[in-house]
């Protein structure tokens, strides 16, 4: 059975961090470009960030530049996304998505280009 699950969302103070995991059961996900995606009540679901088959090419979105680290790990089947001094407009529920194309910073956040997608992990910044 070809399955995503993502982890280690949770409730954290402004300023705060928390590391996702997205790990792949069914598949291997070497083979794979992920993205990570949000989504927050009443919201459209946008990529947060995007890293490519051979972990050579990453993007972000603006709001996460410089906070949000995307990395994989080709042993454990596993991409990563570290969340720095997290704010609360951070606060969503987060999946972790994979594409068998390699996607350019123009597409990596379109939905449609993703197959499969996680049940996702809420991540709640708040005070």
């Amino acid at each position: 059975q070809v399955q995503l699950v993502e982890s280690g969302g949770g409730l954290v103070q402004p300023g705060g961090s928390l590391r996702l995991s997205c790990a792949a059961s069914g598949f291997s996900l070497n083979d794979y470009a992920i993205g990570w995606f949000r989504q927050a009540p009443g919201k459209e679901r946008e990529g947060v960030s995007y890293i490519n088959s051979s972990a050579d090419s990453t993007y972000y979105i603006d709001s996460v530049k410089g906070r949000f680290i995307i990395s994989r790990s080709k042993d454990a089947n596993t991409v990563y996304l570290q969340m720095n001094r997290l704010k609360p407009e951070d606060t969503a529920v987060y999946y972790c998505a994979a594409s068998p194309t390699d996607l350019t910073n123009t597409w990596f956040d379109v939905v449609a280009l993703y197959n499969f997608w996680g049940q996702g992990t809420q991540v709640t910044v708040s005070s």
